[in-house]
């Protein structure tokens, strides 16, 4: 009688697994993430706030993320995912139905950072830690798995959102985001994320008595050549969805264009990924690694060159959406292999904070930058500037590791 083959198993229920995990990965990014940008327009004119103000709410919800995320960290590693995620989820939920009824520009702050501490439990950060544990032989696989559908979010959000607003209003939209957290994110971490590993607890263990290993890869350059990269990558994606609305009513696009094009790039960032699955075994993974963030400056510069024209923005969606949405593996797996798969987790840990501090100041840089007379210009050569010198420092990590293996 044929057996069953364990690897083909593990595999199907790899994918089976993901694909759930990811549909709260698409509702909170959709929810918090992407909601922002549409959120912007209406709470100035309501609290009578400047772009800049506006913009510091969304940098508080980051930095709080960020700060929280080595809490977050430490208590999946102790088997805690369950808790943490569900929790989350509804900590989340209570901070949009608190958003609601904001009505001063200190409650509009507080909202955001509540919302940011909720962030830290639900979004890539803790569900990369804890999918890598559970699948430690093919956990790129699995991670490219998982942001399939959490790439949609600004493709489903964004349009859903502004209609909600156009059809009750931004308080009562805000009420329907929570009611997506109570009812579907909540009980299905619940249910998902029940057994923790034990490989992860003794992983946590041996990791805790190894300080010495941890600080020798902090003498050597990949590590701070790669946390140059995610620094400034991750600050690139943190502001532009902040402004992204914003910036193309500026250009004078219809309001058709205006809510089409950052939908769309949801759609982009799918495809990247689903180009990465299927063709990843027959590229060179550190090739593929040193190409893809190009896309993203690449993108830049099409609306620097063409002015935000339709054609120009069109180009912006298809290289922007590619880079980002595979940059997100290479980010999510250059620690491991450039510097140690053993201990990536407290690696990653130790950029907790100055990932926080850079993506926090990145929606208030661009808010900074903007100006009546030149609209978004110069934000946008900050942004091409920070996308070539994380590009430029990838590509360094990777040569400074090929000449330490050989």
């Amino acid at each position: 009688m044929p057996h069953a083959d364990p690897s083909a198993a593990s595999v199907t229920r790899q994918g089976h697994f993901s694909i759930w995990l990811s549909l709260p990965q698409l509702i909170t990014w959709g929810s918090v993430f992407y909601t922002f940008s549409l959120l912007m327009t209406p709470l100035e004119a309501e609290l009578g706030m400047s772009r800049a103000e506006s913009s510091l709410a969304f940098s508080l919800a980051l930095l709080a993320e960020g700060l929280m995320a080595y809490g977050v960290g430490r208590w999946i590693d102790a088997g805690r995912e369950r808790l943490v995620m569900t929790l989350g989820s509804l900590w989340i939920g209570v901070g949009l139905v608190g958003h609601s009824f904001v009505t001063t520009v200190a409650g509009f702050y507080a909202a955001w950072i509540w919302l940011g501490l909720g962030m830290a439990a639900t979004l890539y950060t803790p569900v990369f830690a804890l999918v890598t544990r559970r699948f430690p032989q093919d956990f790129r696989r699995a991670i490219i798995t998982l942001t399939f559908l959490g790439g949609l979010a600004s493709t489903v959000f964004i349009p859903l959102f502004a209609w909600w607003m156009d059809l009750w209003g931004w308080r009562q939209a805000l009420w329907a985001l929570a009611a997506l957290q109570f009812l579907v994110c909540a009980p299905l971490h619940a249910w998902l994320l029940q057994g923790a590993p034990l490989k992860a607890l003794e992983s946590a263990a041996h990791d805790a008595v190894q300080p010495a290993s941890v600080r020798e890869h902090l003498r050597h350059a990949p590590f701070w050549l790669l946390a140059l990269f995610m620094v400034l990558t991750m600050s690139v994606t943190a502001a532009l969805p902040a402004h992204m609305i914003a910036l193309l009513q500026e250009s004078g696009l219809s309001p058709t264009w205006v809510i089409a094009i950052p939908a769309a790039i949801g759609v982009i960032q799918v495809l990247g990924r689903l180009v990465l699955f299927v063709f990843e075994r027959y590229w060179d993974v550190h090739a593929a690694n040193r190409w893809i963030p190009t896309l993203v400056p690449a993108g830049v510069l099409a609306l620097l060159i063409g002015g935000l024209s339709p054609l120009a923005s069109l180009v912006f969606v298809l290289l922007y959406g590619l880079g980002n949405g595979m940059n997100t593996i290479v980010k999510g797996t250059a620690m491991a292999q450039y510097v140690s798969r053993q201990h990536v987790g407290q690696l990653n840990g130790l950029l907790g904070v100055p990932i926080a501090l850079a993506r926090a100041a990145a929606p208030l840089t661009l808010g900074l930058l903007w100006s009546p007379e030149h609209g978004y210009t110069l934000a946008l050569w900050w942004l091409l500037l920070a996308s070539l010198l994380g590009t430029a420092a990838l590509w360094a990590a990777q040569s400074f590791a090929r000449t330490a293996r050989h």
